[in-house]
């Protein structure tokens, strides 16, 4: 005869054989309980003063006997979960309730995290019968947000609901809605923001819009979003426990495949997160490294965003035990060898030594193209700021260029150069970079420092700022802050206020003169004579350049007068085709001839 599970601590022998007797008694399967098997689970309850439970299976057999205390019951394991998404565990809990209360918290986390048929609760009355009879059921998706199904009968002679029937109408329901969402093809992610002693809610609720703009570059649906604000982080889960479960049933309602949370998880944060959950765990490094994944084209940007990645997963590698291990043959080579994990370790060492080997000769590389270019004594604007600032489109509307461009984060991440005339025939090598955000992951930086080398040798760095976002101080500080890291807290630069179109009348001109700034609309055109005019008097002054990258210097007379910073929207004409028998014209090279 199968075992009693549980508190049995105490149980007298009588009590421990009526409750292994339960083992032989058998429910019909589209039945919740019979009564009297529900009239002996209520009588031994009531003499043992603990609550007691039975799993049942479809069939109707008993498969497991359950003893708790007085308020509450300890589930044992239920063994793996029914193969799919959609399906249910297959089994139904019944137990009983002594001070007549109904279902609980318990009772419904265990439904939905365990995915059971049914939960029943029969209420024991003072001489040991059933009373009433509590039971749910979970609920497809619906409008209303509801997650299960709570219901009451007088007793368990007047039980309507068909346990096996329900239970099959649901995975069919559930199979249905999994199979609509899987023609989406996307990730369903629920995001997560916390707020501490640091973060008050304004600042995380704001934070958790940024990443909200995260998951829809990465191409993630966003089906729901949430914060919790706590003194300090759980260590374990980082969120209070009970707000993980909530979070847990609510992903299992909405059908989510992830969970993104804003703040970067620990390794054991992240180990002990996932394994309170079935679902994928991303935090806001892994995100960001993410879209750098899809948006790296040159070999330059993959290189760095794989040592990045790698950077990212070494301290992450974590073994569960020594059944991987390797055995080494030969005398005094017997035991266990090198371990699954630390040929992993080793594995990921090599490589990342290996990348920054070659992405420091592709920056030696990009050193010498820098020193040939200033050799030839052009100045250097670099565009730097926030991501999705505009930098991109600014870029395109300086140079008649066909950069790419969209309205989301990080759409540019390897440089690209062009070269753009001033008034009075003078010319520039303009830059855009790649764009910056707040807490930027360290490893994220230091893989693309040999890119962001860039802007070592750059005379002067255009800051652009999303003027319509009002977020634009903390984007401010926050590229001020990359730029103090990289060493370049004192380039000159130009705080350069982009997409005033977005803004009332005079708002804009009133925020640049309060900024010592410049305002521009890189869409319409507006405020860019000004900004080159800016950029002229703070790259040449007396006739003179006032710096290069490696030294040399480069003479012009300064233009003044009205005419003295007109820049042309169109581009000049190209030069006519020479004549049969004569040479033509000089062209620039491709990445630096401006196109139209």
């Amino acid at each position: 005869m199968q075992d009693v599970l549980g508190n049995t601590l105490g149980l007298k022998p009588s009590q421990l054989h009526a409750l292994r007797r339960t083992y032989r008694r058998r429910v019909d399967a589209q039945s919740i309980v019979t009564p009297e098997l529900a009239r002996h689970l209520t009588e031994v309850s009531r003499e043992t003063n603990r609550q007691i439970g039975i799993f049942l299976d479809r069939k109707g057999d008993v498969q497991a006997v359950i003893v708790g205390d007085a308020r509450k019951l300890e589930l044992p394991d239920v063994g793996r979960a029914r193969a799919g998404d959609s399906r249910l565990r297959g089994v139904r809990l019944v137990h009983t309730h002594l001070n007549g209360e109904p279902l609980t918290r318990d009772d419904h986390t265990d439904l939905a995290l365990l995915r059971l048929d049914l939960v029943a609760a029969i209420e024991v009355q003072e001489d040991g019968l059933p009373g009433k009879v509590h039971y749910a059921h979970l609920l497809p998706e619906n409008p209303q947000g509801a997650m299960w199904k709570d219901e009451v009968a007088p007793s368990v002679h007047d039980l309507p609901y068909d346990a096996l029937s329900g239970a099959l109408a649901l995975e069919d329901e559930f199979a249905r809605a999994r199979a609509v969402r899987r023609t989406g093809g996307r990730e369903r992610a629920i995001l997560v923001g916390f707020g501490g002693r640091e973060r008050g809610r304004a600042e995380a609720e704001a934070s958790l819009e940024e990443l909200r703009e995260l998951a829809r570059t990465a191409g993630v649906e966003v089906i729901d979003a949430t914060v919790q604000l706590r003194r300090d982080p759980d260590p374990r889960y980082l969120i209070g426990k009970g707000k993980l479960e909530d979070i847990v049933l609510r992903s299992m309602q909405l059908m989510a495949t992830m969970i993104v949370f804003d703040s970067n998880l620990s390794p054991s944060q992240a180990r002990h997160i996932a394994e309170a959950t079935s679902l994928k765990i991303l935090d806001r490094t892994q995100l960001i490294l993410d879209i750098f994944a899809q948006r790296a084209q040159s070999a330059d940007g993959k290189l760095q965003v794989e040592l990045a990645q790698l950077q990212y997963l070494y301290p992450r590698l974590v073994g569960r035990d020594d059944s991987l291990s390797r055995l080494a043959g030969g005398i005094g080579g017997r035991g266990p060898g090198e371990t699954k994990l630390e040929i992993d370790r080793r594995r990921v060492r090599d490589r990342i030594t290996a990348l920054e080997r070659r992405i420091e000769a592709l920056g030696e590389s990009r050193h010498l193209r820098r020193k040939q270019r200033n050799a030839r004594g052009l100045p250097v604007l670099s565009i730097v700021g926030y991501t999705n600032a505009g930098k991109s489109t600014l870029l395109n509307a300086l140079t008649h260029s066909e950069v790419l461009a969209e309205d989301k984060l990080f759409a540019t991440l390897d440089p690209t150069s062009r070269r753009l005339r001033f008034p009075r025939d003078r010319e520039v090598i303009i830059t855009d970079t790649v764009g910056f955000i707040r807490d930027l992951p360290p490893d994220l930086v230091n893989a693309f420092r040999a890119t962001l080398e860039e802007l070592t040798d750059a005379d002067l760095l255009l800051h652009v700022v999303d003027a319509s976002d009002p977020r634009q101080e903390e984007q401010i500080a926050a590229v001020h802050a990359i730029l103090d890291g990289l060493g370049l807290g004192e380039k000159r630069r130009v705080l350069v206020l982009n997409k005033i179109d977005r803004l009332p009348a005079r708002d804009g001109a009133a925020l640049a003169h309060q900024r010592e700034a410049v305002a521009v609309s890189a869409a319409t055109g507006e405020g860019l004579p000004a900004l080159l005019a800016r950029c002229e008097q703070l790259l040449w002054a007396g006739g003179h350049r006032i710096e290069l990258g490696d030294g040399a210097a480069a003479t012009a007379e300064v233009a003044s007068g009205p005419d003295a910073c007109s820049w042309p929207r169109t581009p000049p004409a190209l030069p006519a085709p020479a004549a049969e028998g004569e040479p033509g014209p000089r062209l620039l090279p491709a990445a630096l001839r401006r196109v139209s």
